[in-house]
């Protein structure tokens, strides 16, 4: 267990960490031109335990699933970062995770939802503490201090699966750990500095503490990282994504980067709110194309890797749900029209089931 003094010192740390990175293919608020984002528009339930799904895809490394576990993410090198990212946003909405933190100093689990713009939300777990999980928030990418992030209880993180919840609104930001509520961020908290425009949801592992990072970065990840000790990995069975928006896409309709002016196109901002964890369709996500941002190296972005330049950074991420496709609840992108033909049996057993029905009856009447 690592001290509440430490744990100051490290807070503290932040603001050496002067390499940190944050990109994106579009920024909307220095850009008229960016392609709108994909909307979820819905709410998703995703068992990784029943293999992976298309409405994530792999970045950073290879995800390995199983049947038992979920989904894991191993770090065993350096440059190691595997991570799943949404080929969707939320605008607004809950996110819940029921995952194993991966052990190891300086290595770093995360869980990361971030917009084109850059404004974020953050749970992150360290390796070298199996009690407490660092929450934090940026806006815009701003980061002239490293004041926002706070440690939170999160015990035997590493040796049980445990659901960690978002819940993000446009006038507060709730942290839950199995359940309870260990922060919360209002609006008038945020000192205009409050994340409200559409995010990708991405979650992984990573080594803060790798050689190549900077010394800040090491130090808040409690590294060095020793990979002879791993491998490490960080284990999800689960993910339920509830978009408290509908709509076919968000676009931002002005630089402001406020939530106000955030389009939906073909739905309303708001229009799911109060229906979390609902897996109800409400509006079909499909023909937009977006260019997704990617996360940057600690503290902004969550999900790093280290690069052969010795800088850290995230991996650039596309995705969008193809025209003329749809997304299920269970999180799997189909053609339209699959979900109910997957519900119908095949024309061939529906002919067969006929003629074993015909002879029964014949059988019956000749036994009469």
């Amino acid at each position: 267990m690592v001290s509440l003094s430490w744990r100051t010192a490290v807070t503290a740390a932040f603001a050496s960490v002067a390499s940190a990175q944050t990109w994106t293919a579009c920024n909307p608020t220095q850009r008229t031109d960016c392609p709108p984002n994909t909307a979820l528009g819905m709410a998703i339930d995703v068992d990784f335990t029943q293999g992976a799904v298309n409405s994530f895809n792999a970045y950073g490394g290879t995800p390995s699933y199983s049947r038992n576990d979920g989904v894991s993410f191993t770090v065993a090198k350096s440059g190691d970062s595997p991570q799943l990212t949404s080929v969707f946003y939320i605008m607004f909405g809950r996110v819940e995770l029921t995952m194993k933190a991966a052990p190891g100093a300086g290595i770093v689990s995360s869980l990361v939802l971030q917009s084109d713009d850059l404004d974020e939300i953050d749970f992150e777990w360290l390796g070298a503490d199996n009690t407490y999980v660092q929450t934090n928030f940026f806006y815009q990418g701003k980061t002239a201090t490293y004041d926002r992030g706070q440690f939170n209880p999160a015990p035997n993180s590493q040796g049980q699966f445990v659901k960690y919840t978002i819940d993000w609104t446009s006038e507060r930001i709730n942290w839950y750990v199995g359940g309870t509520l260990v922060r919360q961020l209002t609006v008038n908290d945020a000192g205009g500095q409050y994340p409200q425009t559409p995010m990708q949801v991405k979650f992984g592992a990573w080594s803060g503490g790798d050689s190549a990072n900077s010394p800040g970065t090491i130090q808040w990840a409690m590294g060095p990282t020793d990979y002879s000790k791993g491998p490490f990995s960080m284990v999800v069975q689960s993910v339920m994504v509830s978009d408290y928006s509908t709509g076919k896409s968000y676009r931002y309709g002005d630089t402001s980067g406020t939530w106000q002016s955030i389009i939906a196109e073909g739905g309303q901002v708001n229009g799911n709110l109060g229906k979390a964890g609902t897996v109800t369709v409400t509006a079909s996500a499909v023909a937009a194309t977006n260019t997704g941002s990617s996360g940057g190296s600690v503290p902004v972005g969550g999900i790093g890797g280290s690069s052969n330049g010795g800088s850290s950074g995230g991996t650039n991420t596309h995705g969008s749900i193809p025209a003329g496709w749809v997304m299920k609840p269970n999180g799997k992108i189909v053609p339209v029209g699959a979900a109910s033909a997957m519900m119908r049996p095949p024309q061939g057993l529906l002919v067969a089931t006929s003629l074993v029905t015909v002879a029964l009856a014949a059988f019956v009447g000749c036994l009469v």
